[in-house]
């Protein structure tokens, strides 16, 4: 049975306008990882390996592909002495060492602030402490984490987790998260915990990292009024569906995820005059771009910005493809590309 719900109302084009975040797209530690296996191809030629994908982001894994970049699930796809690039969301120690024993050349792509807690793993662990892991099970920067200190790890997925957990009085409790979680949802975790077991320590920082943090700040200041807001980003991407989240919570009508502009439906656009646009920390800004010249295409008029936070912060190239360009003669910089 079909329900006649009426012809949408039109909008005047004074009513309609379009947000547009600000920052949004690449981060420094997804611009360090892409501009590692770029300058990883062009200095050694391919095929160069990658473990995983590289960062979250099927157009990014397509583009590096067609340039000889072949992404595997696991190291026993690749030939022995090849060349590896390990993902930005990192990896455990037990992967390092398959990767020595099998005399692969490994290029370290993890995001430095995932490698900070890498160390507060192993500095919590090394002290006696259980460490109550935030995060989703199966993501690749998670196994990675628990895999600094397996046997001392607990997985926390969600806030209602936490009163399934059971720990004497005198246990030694540690929390650290995923850097691409939902800020506000860690923290209603932590404050769980923390009622649960008074004696929880704290990592040294945050460890929701900076540009997860800013984006979701973003989306809130942007989809607060929104009749709709766009997320542009894969669904493998967790700070993108998080955006979503975040935006819906704020206040938005309505949002959505999409990978490019080719999944975007007309029908979302029926009455919304504030349209919002955002997208995830491992997207190329060309998507927006997109997005963009297709809602002008609509009737919406151009895009105004909404500032939030500044980024500045670069990261410099792995240790091993810095000392090999170095050697080479080839430049050494990165620099995040909106």
């Amino acid at each position: 049975m079909t329900i006649d719900l009426g012809t949408p109302r039109l909008l005047e084009d004074s009513e309609r306008e379009v947000l547009l975040a600000a920052p949004r797209g690449y981060c420094a530690g997804v611009d360090r990882a892409v501009v590692t296996v770029e300058q990883a191809l062009d200095l050694y030629g391919a095929p160069v390996y990658v473990r995983k994908q590289i960062v979250h982001n099927k157009h990014v894994v397509a583009n590096l592909e067609s340039r000889g970049a072949i992404f595997v699930e696991e190291l026993t796809e690749v030939p022995p002495g090849a060349t590896v690039v390990f993902s930005a969301h990192g990896v455990s120690p037990a992967v390092v060492n398959e990767a020595a024993e099998r005399e692969l050349k490994t290029i370290d792509a993890t995001c430095p602030l995932v490698t900070k807690v890498h160390r507060e793993a192993v500095r919590f662990a090394a002290d006696g402490y259980t460490i109550l892991l935030i995060g989703h099970a199966g993501h690749e920067e998670v196994e990675g984490t628990a895999g600094e200190a397996p046997e001392q790890t607990v997985l926390v997925e969600h806030p209602d987790d936490v009163a399934r957990l059971e720990f004497p009085p005198d246990a030694k409790l540690a929390w650290l998260s995923q850097t691409t979680l939902s800020v506000d949802e860690t923290m209603e975790t932590v404050r769980r915990l923390r009622a649960k077991f008074p004696q929880l320590e704290d990592p040294p920082s945050d460890d929701i990292c900076y540009a997860t943090q800013n984006r979701q700040v973003a989306v809130k200041e942007i989809g607060a009024a929104a009749d709709l807001v766009i997320v542009v980003g894969s669904a493998n991407s967790s700070n993108s569906v998080r955006l979503v989240e975040v935006a819906l919570e704020a206040g938005a009508k309505a949002s959505y995820r999409i990978d490019d502009v080719s999944e975007l439906d007309e029908s979302w656009l029926d009455g919304a005059a504030t349209v919002s646009v955002t997208s995830g920390a491992s997207v190329p800004d060309h998507l927006v771009t997109e997005v963009l010249a297709y809602l002008a295409e609509r009737g919406y008029p151009d895009a105004r910005a909404v500032q939030t936070a500044e980024e500045t912060l670069a990261f410099s190239l792995p240790k091993e493809l810095h000392r090999d360009l170095k050697a080479a003669g080839r430049s050494t910089k990165t620099a995040v590309r909106l």
